[in-house]
């Protein structure tokens, strides 16, 4: 199905403009909720503007808490979006600062997560626009191929960079995706500060509410 179809784009604003709720936040992989609905999880590295993008998405301020300290976030946190999709905004990694213990635990959760949720129908993978798809990006791609979860790149932080710098970022972006057989063939750019392209992520995960 067409991400830029009318119908598409209509049933995304729908969904987008519906209620949103936070229902559960846990650091333990055996602890999530009940699988009861399509779910698409946000991952990223430390910083990369998960929750930022979560608000944009949604139209709202606080929905997904925002640090402005890197590594903060240590739970996977879950919201109930128009009762049919389920958002999981997942802990970051590769934060630098972390102890080697606890950047070794979020990482299991993380792979925990992505390795075993049954009703995990895409990834979005968010690639800081600034610094490119890095080591640790690859490391969780290579995941996805691996158990056969279809992700997206988008990238995040677009209005730090010039129109230049940002189709350059696309392209880049683009021939990382294409080492990856679990890649959706369409990469997302957005700014959640300029809410700059939020409807293309919209109506792709629109798509997955539909199914």
């Amino acid at each position: 199905m067409d991400t830029q179809s009318p119908e598409v784009l209509a049933q995304a604003r729908k969904l987008f403009a519906g209620p949103c709720e936070f229902v559960w936040g846990t650091a333990d992989a055996n602890a999530l909720p009940s699988p009861s609905l399509p779910e698409v999880a946000f991952v990223g590295r430390s910083n990369s503007g998960k929750s930022s993008l979560i608000n944009a998405l949604t139209n709202r301020r606080s929905l997904a808490r925002v640090s402005h300290t890197p590594g903060r976030t240590r739970e996977i946190n879950f919201f109930k979006l128009a009762d049919k999709l389920m958002l999981a905004d997942l802990p970051g990694y590769g934060y630098a600062r972390a102890s080697k213990a606890l950047a070794n635990e979020w990482q299991q959760l993380i792979f925990a997560y992505l390795r075993g949720r049954q009703n995990l129908r895409r990834a979005i993978v968010l690639i800081d626009a600034r610094r490119g798809v890095l080591a640790m990006d690859r490391d969780v791609m290579a995941l996805l191929d691996e158990t056969a979860v279809s992700f997206a790149l988008v990238l995040t932080k677009t209005d730090k960079l010039t129109a230049d710098e940002v189709k350059a970022s696309i392209a880049a972006a683009d021939g990382e995706a294409r080492k990856h057989t679990a890649a959706f063939p369409e990469i997302g750019a957005t700014s959640a500060l300029k809410s700059t392209g939020l409807d293309s992520v919209k109506a792709q995960l629109a798509i997955l509410a539909m199914r």
